[in-house]
């Protein structure tokens, strides 16, 4: 058995993430050593790249504010600290959450980076989208230590390396680099025990030599947060440039006219909401704003039931316009209107996607006609008709906000925005980083809201919440945008136990997924060939779980389960998109879980849709069959 074979759960498609009792100080020290190797490896491989002599491109994204050489114009070298290193080969930044025993295991990393010849910056508690930006100072290296919304008790770490980040294959080559090497070091050691009393070569002593020069820096609160806060100014001073009321270079913002409460849920954001959004606002209000890695009020998760009634009260209490709520580590937004109702993260998606079209630079407007916006496949069925009515491209894709910045980065992508059912959004027009940040998110749509929808034609007569005139004059609500959306009655994102299987079984997504296919075979076959084409379907089948008596199904039964027209999705997990609503049944990536979500126009059509989903698995799994018939709407 490898060493830290306990550990592998640990390593999931997006990050690293599990139960604390895991984090041993061995497995912590392993994993340092771990990034060590993949820093080094990543910057050898960039040294022996070929010098490129084509022109910079002209596409938007590589035009952000904050890109520039960090030896000369870094808030690093702007500042005090002077640290000894070349930023470009070398800086790996690092930050941690509120969780306990996040500080100590940042602190352990931050050591063993820095001992093996790392030059390390420990910018403390900071958002994850903190980490990133700092990231793009210097080489793009960056380690967050943070578990994001989940539960106390749980530890974790997200990573960049050159900006990017790691695939799910790359998350489990890190572990396999991890065991490998910690393997042959256990193995040295019991074989030649006399090796520590030898004395070290003079390339060692070299190495040890210019590690003694190299330190830990850590940076004070407010050196962090002002580079950032600078950054994001000059995303509004490029968008709205008559709102900058200075004629020096310090700069005077025009103040947006509203009432904000932003709830903190006392994970990273706590010190950096206030001083950030009272730059742009006159009147914030922040609740939970005490940074506490026991989570007093639960988890930091604006996307459970009930977790924004705090935020629905002070917002009708202090007649406010928007709620906003991020998570633990500040990458996932949730929003609550001037009425005090939760906006549908559908929605929200659709309102920032609007932001970004809407603000898009003009190289984005003759860079593509008709720009892409990407939306993950929990999200409702009205989403890409909105987004077409919008002038975009809707593109679906797997859920994972990592997966979507891959996306973004690819050479030739067109996607200007993207985001997810959970909350993540990414802005990729360019003004900042290409991230999913969630207090940069709120900030752009409200000022969106204060002086872009505003501009809105006029040329209909506007109704209320409640269909009452709206006054032409008075600045455009937040209901009175989302209550013109289509109405959608949803159940919540829930997540239900993955079923356990015999050895030999496939996964239950996997039959469900083969199962649908069959079924889609056996609608569409014409009349007069249906056997062959049954036959066809049933020898094409690769999972052969599905039993014969399922695949033979009836016509009449299988037009009652997926009727004409109903669309197939299943490049993560099953989705079934009907006339009046979809579902989706998928396994999670970051939990061992089946993740649910069943939505429609009415009451009517979601439990019809749930009943159907409910019919496709019982064959399969009877337990899971019922506890998708018990789930309620939201």
């Amino acid at each position: 058995m490898p060493f830290f074979a306990t550990q592998q759960s640990l390593f999931r498609a997006y990050d690293i993430r599990g139960d604390e009792q895991y984090f041993t100080p061995d497995f912590i020290q392993a994993l340092g050593a771990a990034f060590v190797r993949l820093y080094k490896n990543h910057n050898a491989k960039q040294r022996s790249k070929p010098i490129s002599n084509s022109p910079i491109s002209s596409s938007p994204i590589s035009s952000s504010p904050i890109t520039s050489s960090p030896i000369t114009n870094s808030p690093i070298a702007n500042s005090n600290v002077k640290p000894h290193h070349k930023p470009k080969e070398t800086t790996v930044i690092i930050g941690y959450d509120v969780r306990c025993g996040s500080d100590s295991m940042a602190q352990s990393l931050a050591s063993i980076l820095q001992k093996q010849g790392l030059q390390v910056i420990n910018l403390g508690l900071i958002t994850t989208p903190m980490m990133a930006f700092w990231t793009e100072q210097y080489a793009g290296h960056g380690i967050m230590v943070t578990a994001s919304h989940s539960a106390k008790g749980i530890l974790g770490l997200k990573w960049l390396v050159g900006n990017t980040s790691p695939s799910a294959k790359d998350i489990q080559m890190l572990y396999q680099d991890l065991i490998a090497f910690d393997s042959n070091q256990h193995h040295n050691q019991i074989d030649s025990n006399s090796d520590s009393l030898k004395l070290p070569s003079a390339s060692q002593s070299n190495d040890k030599q210019a590690t003694s020069m190299l330190s830990v820096i850590g940076l004070p609160t407010d050196t962090v947060a002002t580079p950032y806060i600078d950054a994001i100014a000059e995303v509004f001073v490029s968008i709205y440039p008559e709102q900058n009321l200075s004629a020096s270079n310090k700069r005077t913002f025009k103040k947006l006219d509203l009432t904000i409460v932003i709830d903190c849920m006392h994970g990273a954001t706590s010190r950096i909401a206030l001083p950030l959004f009272t730059t742009f606002c006159q009147r914030v209000i922040i609740i939970n704003d005490t940074p506490d890695g026991n989570f007093p009020m639960g988890n930091p998760d604006p996307t459970e039931p009930n977790r924004l009634a705090e935020l629905q009260q002070n917002v009708i209490v202090n007649t406010a316009d928007i709620g906003l709520a991020f998570d633990g580590d500040g990458d996932r937004l949730m929003i609550v209107d001037n009425s005090g109702k939760i906006v549908m993260p559908d929605h929200l998606l659709y309102l920032l996607a609007s932001v970004a079209i809407s603000e898009r630079p003009e190289t984005w407007q003759t860079h593509t006609a008709s720009p892409q916006v990407l939306f993950d496949i929990k999200c409702s069925h009205h989403l890409p008709i909105l987004l077409s009515d919008l002038g975009a491209t809707p593109i679906l894709s797997k859920t994972g906000s990592s997966l979507m910045r891959q996306q973004l980065q690819a050479d030739d992508s067109q996607i200007l925005f993207a985001g997810e059912l959970s909350g993540h959004f990414i802005f990729n027009d360019g003004y900042f980083t290409a991230h999913d940040d969630a207090m940069y998110a709120g900030l752009r749509l409200l000022h969106w809201l204060a002086y872009t929808a505003t501009h809105r034609d006029k040329s209909s007569a506007a109704v209320g919440l409640w269909g009452e005139p709206i006054e032409q004059s008075r600045p455009i609500r937040l209901t009175d945008i989302t209550h013109q959306l289509p109405m959608l009655v949803s159940t919540a994102d829930h997540y239900l136990p993955l079923p356990s299987r015999a050895p030999l079984q496939c996964p239950i997504v996997q039959q469900l997924a083969e199962f649908c296919c069959y079924l889609q075979c056996l609608v569409a076959a014409p009349s007069d060939d249906l056997d062959s084409a049954l036959t066809a379907a049933y020898v094409s089948s690769q999972c052969t779980c599905v039993s014969s008596s399922v695949k033979h199904t009836t016509l009449a039964q299988a037009k009652q389960l997926l009727p004409s027209g109903t669309q197939l999705t299943c490049i993560d997990g099953v989705r079934l998109d009907f006339a009046h609503g979809f579902g989706v049944l998928r396994q999670s990536n970051t939990s061992h879980h089946l993740t649910v979500r069943f939505a429609g126009d009415s009451l009517t059509d979601l439990k019809d849709i749930q009943a159907r989903f409910v019919a496709l698995c019982r064959p399969f799994d009877k337990n899971l069959a019922e506890q998708i018939a018990a789930l309620l709407s939201e």
